[in-house]
């Protein structure tokens, strides 16, 4: 599925004006997530690097923003960390599986995205599996890079944004990646932070990403 101007699904698509990514950044402050906003993919490369201290387990959540802005092989390919997505995709899934859980659910940090941000200060997470749900809700110090284009008003649009624009893309990249559909099996809402430090969200100024 492609998305052109004339689509309906084209706000979707399009990179937040500068105002309403200065509207997302202080709700996001004011709920207490450490928010930076950031021009691009590259920069954001470049933060993560200075965030995550080498020699971390760090899990990578699946996610199209990463691998397109290179921060997943940065993670999983450098040798710098300890990827928790190598050790896990090394092991035996039906013998280990307690192992498994454990792994994703307490690494030191977690990376990855996230569906929509509201304008209001929310972000929405969806997930096929939930192995990334655990850490991403409180288990871990967690860093989301968020595409401009995820910004919108308000929870219903955000809700929107998932089922009808970020889904059916990444059910495509399933099908290629695994051969199996995606789907939203589980969704969390993030509302506010109540531990200041633990999450920091790096808004861009353009899109990237589902």
């Amino acid at each position: 599925m492609t998305t052109n101007e004339t689509s309906p699904l084209a706000e979707f698509a399009r990179a937040a004006s500068q105002e309403q990514v200065a509207r997302a950044a202080a709700a996001l402050s004011a709920h207490g997530f450490a928010v930076e906003v950031l021009r691009d993919a590259g920069e954001a490369r470049t933060r993560v690097r200075e965030l995550v201290p080498a020699g971390a387990s760090v899990l990578t959540a699946s996610s199209e923003t990463l691998r397109a802005s290179g921060i997943d092989e940065d993670i999983n390919g450098s040798g710098r960390y300890l990827s928790v997505r190598e050790a896990v995709q090394s092991m035996d899934r039906s013998a280990k599986a307690d192992d498994i859980r454990r792994l994703a659910a307490t690494p030191d940090v977690i990376v990855g995205s996230v569906a929509a941000v509201t304008e209001t200060g929310s972000l929405i997470v969806a997930s096929a599996s939930g192995s990334q749900l655990p850490a991403y809700s409180g288990g871990a110090p967690a860093i989301w890079i968020i595409g401009a284009q995820k910004i919108v008003p308000d929870m219903s649009t955000a809700l929107r944004r998932l089922e009808e624009y970020a889904l059916p893309r990444e059910d495509e990249r399933a099908q290629r990646a695994y051969g199996q559909p995606s789907a939203v099996n589980f969704m969390l809402t993030l509302n506010a932070e109540p531990r200041p430090g633990r999450a920091t969200v790096l808004l861009l100024q353009e899109a990237i990403g589902f």
